[in-house]
């Protein structure tokens, strides 16, 4: 029998997964992995006194500890506190301090779910490692291909474009194949304690949490002016790094007799003069792009060709965009959308689709309309 260490979290989806695996046939152990401990991670900033850092991962614990023991498997507890810490959350503050919107969940993927976790399972013995993602995976003889997960609104194959081929070789996504709705009922019929958990939300491994608070204590905030596009003081904003491009919520900006009813959303950020652009109009031409320049590109299977028509999702669960690429480098790509899109945001992803297979992806850098450098 094949050995299998999958990554048991606690949660619906990889206990499923679980019990998929042991109806198969395999020989699986569970591992859960601890990455956020805020104690150790506020010794590190030399402050102890952080406030409203509570993380609910000893319950994600508890829950997965009852999973595993009805389901008669062998549990494992491993820190990646420091790697988390080093190649993950030093990325997400990084790229707050440009006035970016980074995505956490695709850097904990390659380097804490599917690199340091695939490390341990193999000094474990394992042969494969698997993962409760909405993903599946095709094994050929000398290669494997990222296929997106048969559930559309759940796809997680956009938070999996940095695997690598070697990475991917390894992989099992057990419930890939099947609809969240199913994997509900599978786990009710289990009687799993999980099966009716909510889902988990938030930043990876850290949780649900007031954000602007959370962020506060590892980054100082700097407030400034809310401008309109034509560079008019009309309020302020609590620091760039709390918006995003597109962004409506949260702005505050009451009505007024000067401008029109329709609402305000966040077209821009100035990093020099600290000002946050606003516009008004969901389809606001200034939220409008129609290329970018992306960098650190990963390919995990086959290179996308120049001037090919692939798709590309520039956030997660929207719909797919044709577009063309072109190589400026080994380090960049331009990316040519067949029309406009709205609102594609630096530091976030672009993931490239050949039909259903994941290609891989790379983090937007720049934002272009025509010849004109958007302000994001």
């Amino acid at each position: 029998m094949k050995k299998v260490i999958l990554g048991l979290s606690g949660g619906v989806d990889s206990s499923v997964a679980l019990k998929l695996l042991k109806d198969e046939g395999y020989d699986v152990e569970a591992m859960f992995m601890r990455n956020w401990d805020s104690a150790a991670n506020n010794d590190i900033l030399g402050n102890p006194t952080l406030t409203n850092d509570v993380c609910p991962q000893e319950l994600d614990y508890q829950d997965a500890l009852k999973v595993a023991e009805s389901l008669h498997t062998p549990l494992h507890r491993i820190d990646f506190i420091e790697e988390y810490w080093n190649t993950v959350f030093k990325y997400f503050l990084t790229e707050y301090q440009k006035g970016r919107t980074p995505n956490p969940d695709i850097m904990c993927n390659k380097y804490i779910k599917f690199k340091a976790f695939l490390k341990e399972a193999e000094r474990l013995g394992a042969d494969y490692i698997a993962m409760g993602h909405y993903a599946q995976v095709k094994h050929e003889k000398n290669k494997s291909y990222l296929l997106r997960g048969a559930d559309d609104n759940k796809d997680q194959t956009y938070f999996l474009c940095m695997l690598t081929q070697a990475q991917l070789r390894k992989v099992i996504f057990p419930i890939g194949h099947l609809q969240k709705v199913d994997v509900r009922r599978i786990a009710e019929e289990a009687n799993l304690v999980t099966a009716a958990k909510k889902d988990s939300t938030g930043i990876c491994f850290i949780g649900e949490r007031n954000f602007k608070q959370f962020l506060k204590n590892y980054l100082p905030a700097k407030p400034g002016n809310m401008v309109t596009i034509d560079g008019k003081v009309i309020g302020k904003h609590d620091g760039l790094m709390y918006y995003t491009i597109g962004q409506r919520k949260g702005l505050g900006i009451g009505g007024s007799n000067e401008y029109k009813s329709e609402a305000w959303f966040v077209c821009g950020k100035d990093l020099e003069k600290n000002e946050l652009i606003v516009g008004q109009g969901h389809d606001s031409i200034y939220l409008e792009s129609n290329w970018c320049y992306a960098t650190d590109y990963n390919w995990i299977c086959d290179a996308p060709k120049e001037d090919y028509e692939y798709t590309a999702k520039f956030r997660y669960r929207q719909k797919d965009i044709p577009v063309t690429i072109k190589y400026i480098d080994d380090n960049k790509i331009k990316v040519i959308y067949n029309g406009l899109c709205r609102a594609v945001t630096p530091g976030q992803a672009v993931v490239i689709y050949d039909k259903e297979v994941c290609l891989g992806g790379a983090i937007i850098d720049s934002v272009y309309y025509n010849d004109e450098r958007r302000k994001y």
